[in-house]
């Protein structure tokens, strides 16, 4: 069995992006790693370049800024790197996602006990969204808890719309629970880099008078809103993040404004989804682009 890694980035030194921490993360499980490295001018080709390892690859690509619209530029450098996988499986990890090394020996069994079983095209990951610091993270339903990370590397797997899932020619792909978490990181930066970071993806999603009016004070910090409505986070960080989480330091209360509500606040939005976990036990209405084989 054969296991390519892959990823795409641009900017990561700016953005805060703990890129070399996502990368070093599965490399354990891979025998090799490819990541398409848009040009960045901040150091983040250094950094990726620095990790050092063999394994490693890099694409040095361009950004296309027809493709920013609605994130396709996400699945384009996703799948640049993704065309360049050798292996049976290509396990996908994006620069702000880290894989727990306990989950390591769940994902590598995992792809052993399907190779050969080829109506799983893929496997699913459970989500801890981490917000605000490194303490707490997601479970109301405005965020996804499931998404698929590893794929069959076969001809028309494709990543799909802003790079969240896959499919392949065009369908949802069919895929198996593997046990293991992705820890995303995505919202976790000092407030005054979580703004650009924002801003900047909200580029890739929206033409540029939508994002000006979004953001009519752009250097304005992000406020993270209450914490105490998420859950606390009692687990284990992944070991390649220790150096990372020891140098942030930052307080999200410090940077409150008065009256700020996020979704998940909501006590709409909280009351609904503790109908849905613990009476009807499913999530009304809850994004799956991928299909869970019975």
């Amino acid at each position: 069995m054969r296991v390519s890694g892959f990823s795409m980035v641009r900017d990561a030194v700016r953005l805060n992006y703990p890129v070399a921490e996502s990368i070093r993360s599965i490399l354990p499980i891979c025998d090799e790693f490819v990541i398409a490295v848009g040009r960045s001018g901040d150091g983040t080709l250094e950094r990726v370049r620095a990790i050092g390892d063999p394994k490693v690859r890099v694409l040095e690509t361009e950004w296309d800024p027809a493709h920013f619209v609605h994130g396709a530029i996400n699945a384009v450098q996703s799948n640049l790197a993704l065309d360049q996988c050798t292996g049976d499986w290509a396990f996908y990890v994006q620069a702000d996602e880290v894989i727990h090394e306990d989950d390591v020996p769940l994902i590598r069994q995992a792809m052993e006990s399907y190779l050969a079983d080829t109506r799983v095209e893929g496997l699913l990951f459970r989500y801890l969204h981490f917000w605000g610091d490194f303490d707490h993270y997601h479970w109301t339903r405005n965020w996804y808890r499931k998404e698929v990370r590893v794929v069959r590397n076969v001809p028309g797997m494709r990543s799909w719309k802003s790079a969240q899932g896959f499919r392949l020619n065009g369908r949802k792909v069919f895929v198996r629970d593997c046990g293991a978490r992705v820890f995303h990181y995505g919202w976790v930066r000092p407030p005054e880099v979580m703004k650009r970071k924002q801003i900047a993806l909200d580029s890739l999603h929206h033409p540029k008078d939508w994002v000006d009016r979004r953001h009519p004070q752009p250097e304005q910090a992000f406020d993270y809103g209450p914490l105490e409505h998420l859950r606390r986070f009692k687990g284990t960080h992944p070991a390649v993040m220790r150096e990372w989480i020891a140098s942030k330091a930052w307080s999200a209360a410090d940077y409150r404004r008065p009256g700020t509500l996020h979704e998940h606040n909501r006590r709409s939005t909280r009351a609904l989804t503790w109908i849905e976990d613990n009476l009807l036990r499913s999530r009304i209405g809850e994004y799956r682009n991928y299909r869970v084989l019975r």
